[in-house]
């Protein structure tokens, strides 16, 4: 989009659409810094290895809390003081995490920016409605772009940046590009329409969740399609680690961050699936992940068990398929009902966050069950899954929205 030649009824030029991906990109990715540098904060700080794990589970909590707690405000306040506001508080979480003396202090600073990196869920359904209706697909491709490629290159960059300057150095570094990015969003970003807000009051903004999904058939199948897709990849994201430690692979943490990497591919085709949304293909769009989901699991199981070059091929298919289903959902959701954009997607993120947990929990059980087979097992059968969900959503295209 050509910031010199954007369409009518458009505020989104091409250089604010980058700056949001970037701060969603930077908000969502902060949370994954201290996967890769467990050892060291638990060295710096003077506890065991499993007292410093706790910060993942808090990240995830505090996260998942701001999903359902702040990110409805997103239709009640102007957006662009809202999100700003959001990303300085975590921008000053992980500042307190790079400045901890003490586990209880890096634990409270996790809990801050995880809890205020939503920032990230509200920029998103923002880009949607300040794009020109016929574009809003590709703009919420080009943010779930950014975003993505935030969480993939965190952990490299954690693990890399560790090795020069010590494991805070990443946090303090992301804090203060985070404030830079702020106060360029704060500058760049136009006023939030009144008409675009509800006026409600926030308690009855929480209530209305649960309306909105009594409301939607939609909502509800594309946020279990959502978590159901998301526990099928999040079988193999909890578990390649244990699966590439050993033999035949045998490799470093720090090679197995590069390998996931390759997950980037599937973050650039997040904005030619919204392309296709915008074309009103996003339950083909939809479709074809799921396949796709379901093709990688014997790539993975016969293939990559053994070459990492297939591992990387299957784990590419895998994130396709993932961002595809991910892209096409928010798409659908936020067109149900505009002014309660906000809400639609604390309610499908929400759930889109439990599949995740859910599928972790069962790739690390099947692992120990069964090895890397039985998680190539139990995720087909999660994508079998899936693709009932989908047949649901087809049928819930012909339902009448309840009053």
């Amino acid at each position: 989009m050509d910031p010199q030649n954007t369409p009518a009824g458009s505020r989104l030029t091409t250089p604010t659409i980058v700056l949001m991906a970037i701060a969603a990109g930077l908000c969502a990715g902060g949370n994954y810094f201290n996967q890769p540098l467990l050892d060291s904060i638990a060295g710096a700080l003077s506890v065991a290895p499993a007292t410093a794990a706790v910060s993942v589970t808090v990240a995830q909590v505090a996260y998942g809390a701001g999903l359902l707690l702040l990110v409805p405000l997103g239709d009640l306040l102007d957006r662009r003081k809202l999100a700003v506001g959001l990303m300085l508080l975590a921008a000053a979480g992980q500042a307190l995490s790079g400045w901890s003396p003490n586990i209880a202090t890096f634990l409270t600073g996790t809990a801050v920016a995880g809890a205020f990196s939503v920032a990230a869920q509200v920029l998103v359904p923002f880009a949607a409605s300040l794009a020109d209706p016929a574009r809003s697909g590709r703009a919420v491709g080009t943010m779930m772009s950014g975003l993505l490629v935030g969480i993939l290159v965190a952990r490299s960059a954690a693990g890399l940046v560790s090795t020069l300057g010590g494991w805070t150095t990443i946090y303090r570094i992301a804090g203060a590009l985070m404030i830079v990015v702020a106060l360029a969003l704060w500058k760049v970003l136009p006023d939030d329409s009144p008409s675009q807000r509800t006026r409600i009051g926030y308690g009855e903004a929480l209530r209305s969740l649960g309306s909105l999904v009594a409301r939607y058939p939609r909502l509800r199948t594309r946020a279990m399609l959502g978590a159901t897709t998301f526990a099928a990849v999040s079988a193999v994201f909890a578990t390649m680690a244990l699966l590439l430690s050993r033999a035949p692979f045998g490799y470093s943490p720090a090679t197995i961050g590069l390998i996931g990497l390759s997950g980037v591919a599937g973050a650039v085709a997040a904005s030619a699936v919204g392309r296709l949304a915008d074309r009103g293909l996003a339950q083909w769009a939809s479709f074809g992940g799921l396949v796709l989901l379901l093709v990688c699991w014997p790539l993975f199981g016969f293939l990559g068990a053994h070459s990492v070059a297939w591992f990387v091929v299957s784990f590419v298919v895998a994130d396709l398929a993932l961002q595809s289903v991910h892209i096409s959902n928010q798409n659908i959701v936020f067109a149900l009902e505009p002014q309660a954009r906000s809400r639609m997607n604390s309610v499908y993120m929400t759930a889109y966050f439990v599949g995740a947990a859910a599928g972790s929990a069962v790739g690390t059980t099947a692992w120990r069950a069964g090895g890397w087979t039985a998680v190539c097992v139990a995720g087909a059968a999660l994508s079998m899954l899936s693709f009932a969900v989908w047949a649901v959503d087809l049928r819930a295209t012909r339902r009448p929205v309840t009053a």
